[in-house]
């Protein structure tokens, strides 16, 4: 609450020393806030009140100051004097407590904005991160299911391959039991002419089967890479 100004010497110095007892309760009140938590709770209105009691002491203190040099005696202008700049001393010290916690609040406020903004960032990052990796297993999926489908046709292919070798060696001994058939009943060389030119045809088609399965092996792998 506002105290008045008025009055004698010794009302306005008893007023000051009121003042003074409020303002130091008040800030062990805010200090009492201030390290209750982590976060440092902080009292605006307190803050505001213990200011403007400061601002009240020093007023009183300069009024005291111009009452103390009407005093008449010399001993007690020199008491009064003591009395007067132990006050202001002690308003000073207030006020720069006052200060101390209003700063320190201040950064406490300013390391709490910094750290939901790096907060912010790092989550905004952490899911950029998620998502590289989330394409990179993709795209490991990916590449797996073509190497896998590059081997079954590859395998496809051996085993066409491999059927067609040995349908050749099938026709090979046809052959050479069908000409050893032709040599004993006596045909003309007309006919066995016949006949070779028949293998070397049958020969071909089995050679370009074979350059075609290769062809699109080779084909497949290019596509799926």
């Amino acid at each position: 609450m506002a105290v008045e100004g008025g009055g004698t010497l010794s009302e306005i110095y008893s007023n000051s020393k009121r003042l003074l007892l409020r303002t130091r309760d008040g800030l062990e009140r805010l200090e009492r806030l201030e390290f209750s938590s982590s976060t440092g709770v902080d009292s605006p209105e307190l803050s505001f009140s213990i200011k403007n009691d400061i601002a009240q002491i020093q007023s009183l203190c300069v009024e005291m100051d111009r009452l103390w040099r009407s005093v008449p005696s010399k001993p007690q202008r020199d008491l009064w004097k003591r009395k007067v700049e132990q006050v202001a001393e002690e308003a000073d010290s207030l006020k720069e407590s006052l200060g101390k916690h209003l700063l320190r609040h201040q950064k406490r406020m300013l390391e709490a904005k910094e750290r939901a903004e790096l907060l912010q960032r790092a989550n905004g990052e952490s899911a950029h991160v998620l998502r590289i990796f989330d394409d990179e297993a993709q795209a490991m999926k990916s590449a797996h299911n073509s190497s896998r489908m590059l081997e079954e046709a590859y395998f496809t292919g051996v085993a066409i391959l491999s059927k067609y070798a040995e349908q050749r060696d099938h026709l090979k001994r046809a052959q050479r039991k069908a000409l050893d058939i032709l040599n004993t009943v006596g045909l003309s060389n007309t006919v066995l002419k016949l006949v070779e030119r028949r293998h070397r045809t049958d020969k071909w088609i089995a050679y370009t089967g074979m350059v075609v399965t290769i062809i699109v092996v080779y084909s497949f792998w290019r596509w799926t890479h």
